[in-house]
């Protein structure tokens, strides 16, 4: 039987937030409409919009209001500025067009040599049929853009090294505990919805006061970037449990 992919980040969202635990970790999200993005930005200030259905980072913008004359969004390197909020909204309306897009909450990341990161946490079922946690990484960003994908110019670190300016190693060791339970409880919920689901690959923004949440998950999550770690073993179990569940890796 096929392993279960879902593309639509809007219907993970949403079967997300019927767990309770689960809803604080996830920033606000809105289907695109320009009054959303109104409120939202009088709200928060910053934004993503992002395509509902999309990897690597690829259409996403981030948008901010600087003051009710300063509204700005960048996708790549390329920073537009506009003078309103109605010139802002339709430039980016008409780049988005017709597709399906979602709106969500910014959340500001914790920063690694004044770059800012984000975590991807890799969940698998086991040999045993039970939700384990079996890897977990930093993305560093470009410099000079918004997100923080390898496939996109960022830089995979682990977290212990990205998270050594900010906590002390035995911090980081129960942050990763905290984290690895997040993922197990993610699984179990989108699996709820979604029975064929063998592996998710999370993306984590760690906020200033050092809050997880949850941006998006991946139900067909790249598991190479892991071989970048000096522990190889992590790697090598991702691997193991790919092919007790029927993933080959090319």
């Amino acid at each position: 039987m096929a392993i279960q992919r879902v593309k639509s980040k809007w219907a993970k969202t949403k079967v997300l937030l019927l767990s309770e635990p689960l809803r604080e970790r996830i920033p606000v999200t809105r289907r695109w409409q320009i009054p959303q993005l109104a409120s939202m930005l009088d709200e928060h200030g910053m934004v993503y919009v992002k395509p509902d259905q999309g990897t690597f980072g690829l259409g996403v913008v981030r948008v901010e209001r600087l003051s009710d004359t300063d509204y700005t969004y960048q996708s790549g390197t390329v920073l537009q500025r506009f003078s309103s909020f109605a010139m802002m909204a339709s430039s980016l309306q008409e780049r988005i067009g017709s597709r399906s897009y979602l709106i969500q909450q910014g959340i500001p990341l914790l920063t690694y040599e004044g770059l800012r990161f984000d975590i991807r946490v890799m969940v698998q079922q086991n040999p045993k049929k039970e939700w384990e946690t079996t890897g977990i990484i930093g993305r560093l960003s470009h410099p000079k853009k918004i997100v923080t994908n390898y496939h996109s110019g960022g830089v995979i670190m682990s977290i212990d090294q990205l998270m050594h300016p900010h906590l002390s190693q035995p911090q980081t060791d129960s942050y990763k505990m905290w984290l690895s339970e997040i993922g197990t409880s993610v699984a179990r919920q989108l699996q709820t919805r979604y029975p064929r689901m063998k592996e998710i690959g999370i993306d984590v923004a760690i906020d200033e006061s050092f809050r997880p949440w949850i941006l998006e998950v991946n139900t067909l999550p790249d598991p190479f970037i892991f071989r970048k770690l000096n522990d190889k073993s992590v790697f090598r179990r991702i691997h193991r449990y790919c092919l007790a569940y029927g993933r080959r890796l090319k």
